[in-house]
């Protein structure tokens, strides 16, 4: 995009906040499906060197980008997009410590803005997602309209509008023969993969229950006091929102999406399906503030699978509590702690009470190199590789929880997926009206279970 559209970097104390909002860039937070047949070439089989793009340059962008560059084979990062230009050259001058021969971005292939992603995609063959959560379905299908292979952070969308765009552009992916791989590493980590085959061949008989869990603490904030103190000027909503996206459903989706989805994604690999509803409460009892958003600190949710099989879920962000971090399951002939990769035999079972299988942890790599790894193998030896449609399902299996501890209500898998209520901004720029406003005491409003008048607003 225009160097005009560009903000400019937030640490400069002399932007005021009138600069800045002449520096926005504005597009409507809408895109047709209609669209999606426009191919650009994506790598072919046999080519040498992989161009890849960075869409989204922070943290977990910065580590996939890391990542995508250690695989085997001639690779090239050439294009950063990012709506923050210190974030560009932040991840830029990291990656260079380990990869300087493999990066060639000039500044004018660092794109700034909310269309700069698709200025990125045009140059790659390989497109890395990395934005918060909630851009995903957009950008997911730009990269598919121009014919590029992806590789995409989970969540893959915060609502049912943005799974069914995700899940319309995984269609035409697999059409385009492009290979797309999600940050769902479990897939990748070997001792989850041999766990799992292990209860897919009956290892434990018929799984009859389930629990999982995400209780820790709060992984990050960015106060608004201290990002204003920074840039030299109050922040307009949509960016103080942004860059404190983790608060905000339309950005992250609550951190029963944003972090949960990885145990609620291994139970469903478990079931080798997904919950047909979910029943839960949560609510924010201890991490409140203006800081803090609008996401609960607590989800308990209950999902029902078309076995009449049940998984208890837990996630919660309050320090002082106890902490777990696991997948497991019980059935008929034992039990399994999957995240510990061991499987115990009932007592009863043919006089074989207490055999206990582990992995041994034999050959065990990095799962988040490892995703990489077999994405571009796939890529570079055109075999099939598409894990956009479970990235979506299982997204919609969080959205479902959230959507259930939100509302009160029982909510069916056709209800989350069809719902109509669309988290994101229908005009994205600097000065546009944010989805959320805090109150006049600066506190956001939080969902209230039960309550009619917030119904709308969730189901």
């Amino acid at each position: 995009m225009n160097d005009r559209n560009k903000p400019k970097p937030a640490s400069q104390a002399d932007v005021t906040r009138r600069d800045f909002l002449k520096t926005t860039s504005t597009v409507v937070g809408g895109s047709f499906l209609g669209s999606l047949s426009i191919e650009r070439s994506a790598h072919a089989q046999g080519s040498d060197t992989v161009k890849v793009a960075l869409v989204g340059c922070g943290g977990r962008g910065s580590g996939a980008a890391d990542q995508a560059l250690s695989t085997e084979g001639s690779i090239k990062l050439v294009a950063a997009a990012d709506a923050f230009r210190e974030r560009i050259d932040g991840s830029l001058g990291q990656l260079a410590r380990k990869h300087k021969e493999k990066i060639e971005i000039a500044d004018d292939r660092k794109f700034v803005g909310f269309e700069a992603y698709k200025e990125a995609i045009a140059l790659a063959d390989v497109v890395i997602l990395a934005t918060p959560p909630g851009f995903r379905p957009i950008h997911f299908e730009e990269a598919i309209r121009q014919g590029k292979h992806v590789f995409m952070e989970k969540p893959v969308a915060v609502d049912g509008p943005g799974v069914r765009r995700v899940l319309a552009a995984a269609a035409e992916a697999k059409k385009k023969n492009l290979k797309v791989g999600v940050g769902l590493q479990r897939h990748h980590q070997a001792g989850y993969i041999e766990t799992l085959k292990r209860l897919h061949d009956g290892a434990i008989g018929d799984i009859v229950s389930m629990r999982c869990y995400w209780n820790g603490s709060t992984p990050w904030l960015k106060k608004r006091a201290d990002l204003e103190r920074a840039a030299g000027r109050a922040l307009t909503e949509i960016e103080y929102q942004m860059r404190n996206w983790y608060y905000f459903v339309w950005l992250c989706g609550d951190h029963i999406v944003e972090q949960h989805i990885h145990n609620l994604d291994v139970i469903n690999w478990v079931k080798n399906g997904y919950p047909v509803r979910a029943y839960g409460m949560g609510g924010c009892e201890v991490r409140k503030g203006p800081d803090y958003g609008e996401i609960f600190d607590h989800h308990a949710v209950e999902f029902e699978y078309a076995d009449g099989s049940r998984c208890a879920s837990q996630c919660r962000h309050i320090f002082g509590c106890w902490n777990n971090v696991s997948e497991h399951v019980v059935g008929t002939k034992g039990s399994c702690n999957v995240s510990g990769h061991v499987i115990k035999l009932n007592e009863f079972d043919w006089g074989l009470g207490g055999r206990t299988w582990s992995y041994g942890r034999q050959g065990a790599r990095d799962p988040y190199q490892q995703e990489h790894d077999d994405l571009f193998q796939a890529i570079r030896n055109d075999k099939p590789f598409n894990e956009a449609e479970n990235g979506a399902k299982s997204s919609l299996t969080a959205i479902m929880g959230r959507m259930a501890t939100y509302s009160g209500q029982v909510i069916e898998w056709d209800q989350a997926l069809d719902s109509q209520v669309d988290q994101m901004p229908k005009i994205f720029a600097w000065d546009a009206p944010a989805p959320v406003q805090p109150g006049p005491d600066g506190m956001y409003p939080l969902a209230v279970p039960g309550n009619r008048d917030w119904l709308r607003k969730i189901v």
